[in-house]
């Protein structure tokens, strides 16, 4: 499957204000893997003078949903891609501008010929949440569906 995924990162700083507001930017896209960023930006820190928790899943959120734009592109007349369930780990506190990894965790053939056969498809991206050394400080799982337009 051939797409242009390269007006993604525009697409989500339009539709998505928390993206545009959070100042995430996005800095690699395909339609299987996405790399975001956050900034390092004082008015999104939490107590300890890093990004908040909030801020991490935000990111991460973000990260998957993007990257699920990407994969279904030119599908979003037959479904609308909606967030089902999240679960993130902080596995060190995080400081500084933090980067997420998010991998589509099917292939999307499989998840559109699921949807052409009437089924609701779920279908997980991991996100990987590093710092700028490359540490990881998160790990999460967003499963998404496909809602059939009616």
């Amino acid at each position: 499957m051939s797409q242009d995924v390269s007006s993604i990162a525009d697409a989500m700083k339009q539709a998505v204000p928390y993206v545009k507001t959070t100042g995430i930017e996005f800095e690699e896209v395909s339609a299987s893997r996405i790399v975001a960023s956050l900034p390092d930006d004082p008015t999104l820190h939490n107590h300890i003078g890093g990004p908040h928790a909030a801020m991490m899943f935000g990111l991460g959120e973000s990260a998957s949903g993007a990257v699920v734009m990407a994969a279904f592109a030119a599908h979003l007349g037959k479904a609308t891609p909606l967030a089902v369930r999240a679960e993130i780990a902080y596995k060190k506190i995080a400081m500084g501008v933090l980067r997420a990894e998010a991998v589509l965790g099917r292939s999307t053939d499989e998840i559109l010929a699921e949807l052409e056969s009437g089924a609701r498809p779920e279908f997980p991206v991991a996100v990987t949440i590093t710092n700028a050394e490359g540490v990881t400080t998160g790990e999460m799982v967003v499963v998404w569906t496909l809602k059939p337009a009616r």
